[in-house]
């Protein structure tokens, strides 16, 4: 371990001046009294698998250009009768199963999402309401897009430093088919349909959540214009299609390669870790390209980073999850060091660090 966050933080993250140091180097994980860990998780896909070349039936696309910009194969549309809330629903079920805790012992149920079933009432009361998790309260982070995973997870840790709560179910979930325009190649290749969770607690000292970095900067790069209280839907932008997800790739792509490796250096120093010895960087599965590139920034090798974009495609708030669920089934032991970050419309962006703690290992 370094002698101090300080020595850990590289120039080219820290930027130059010992006062940007020094706030840099605050690790803020120090003002948790309870340590949080990751407990369980659960995920569910829809069946309806969308390959390139279905896609390229309707889209003025081809099924190499696809792959070669993105990575991805295929992905995942919800049934025209479900919504949002019965996959994040049938995540929770599997997180709660895995966990062996009833739904009535859970302190709050966050569900963070960009399409939620409906602009009131709270997603995230449908879904208590189905768990029948009676003593949980319902909150719901509906803007933060395919950074979601990372606010809501550090937003469980902090109602976790409340000593009457003991159990916190995050769910991210997001029906991207729903929010793209059939028409528009640009969005509709990227974005599939999915709903992981995680349920966080009490863990031992040592363990759980070490240290996270957030920031943002606001830009309209990435938007849904119209539906809002500034543009309310009318006859008019929906003939426009403004209800639809609007993206401009290079922003996209220059703030995602620049902000993703960024973050994850500064929470490594703030954790006190060097990146050699996380075992498993779990990076928003928003497309391969972007991925391998960060990677590559960061010199982590490839077997470190999995990924699951190419059968899921970008699931949005469900993104970070659906790795997460993967690598804590297959791949993660006691003790091992796990990075999350993600990057989503806003721009928001931002990282964590866990060392997992596995009772029967330990």
């Amino acid at each position: 371990m370094k002698d101090s966050v300080l020595d850990a933080i590289p120039a080219s993250v820290a930027g130059s001046g010992t006062a940007l140091l020094e706030a840099e180097a605050v690790n803020p994980a120090r003002g948790l009294t309870h340590p949080v860990g990751i407990l369980a998780t659960g995920l569910y896909v829809p069946d309806r698998v969308v390959t390139n070349e279905e896609l390229t039936r309707t889209l003025d696309t081809s099924e190499e250009w696809i792959t070669s910009r993105t990575g991805i194969v295929e992905r995942r549309f919800l049934e025209e009768t479900q919504a949002t809330s019965d996959m994040g629903l049938r995540a929770a079920r599997q997180a709660l199963a895995r966990a062996g805790l009833d739904p009535a012992e859970l302190d709050a149920i966050i569900v963070t999402t960009f399409t939620p079933d409906q602009p009131l009432p709270s997603t995230a009361l449908i879904i208590k309401e189905a768990l029948g998790a009676r003593n949980a309260m319902p909150l719901d982070l509906t803007q933060a897009a395919c950074a979601g995973g990372i606010y809501a997870l550090l937003t469980g840790a902090h109602l976790l430093q409340n000593e009457a709560f003991r159990h916190v179910l995050v769910i991210g979930a997001d029906a991207g088919s729903r929010a793209t325009d059939p028409r528009d190649r640009t969005t509709r290749v990227f974005l599939g349909d999915a709903a992981g969770a995680a349920l966080l607690g009490r863990t031992a000292p040592g363990y759980g959540l070490l240290a996270w970095d957030t920031d943002d900067e606001l830009s309209y790069e990435v938007e849904i214009p119209a539906g809002g209280s500034r543009r309310p839907t009318t006859p008019r932008t929906a003939d426009d299609r403004d209800q639809y997800l609007k993206m401009n790739g290079k922003a996209v792509w220059n703030m995602a390669t620049e902000k993703l490796p960024q973050s994850v250096r500064l929470t490594a120093a703030r954790a006190g870790v060097s990146l050699d010895d996380v075992q498993h960087v779990l990076l928003h599965q928003a497309n391969l390209n972007i991925i391998n590139e960060a990677a590559l920034a960061l010199g982590v090798p490839s077997d470190r980073v999995p990924t699951t974009v190419g059968r899921y495609g970008n699931t949005a708030a469900a993104s970070v999850f659906t790795v997460l669920h993967e690598t804590m089934e297959h791949r993660v032991r006691h003790g091992d060091l796990v990075m999350m970050a993600a990057i989503g419309a806003g721009f928001l962006w931002g990282s964590a660090c866990f060392r997992h703690f596995a009772p029967d290992e330990a």
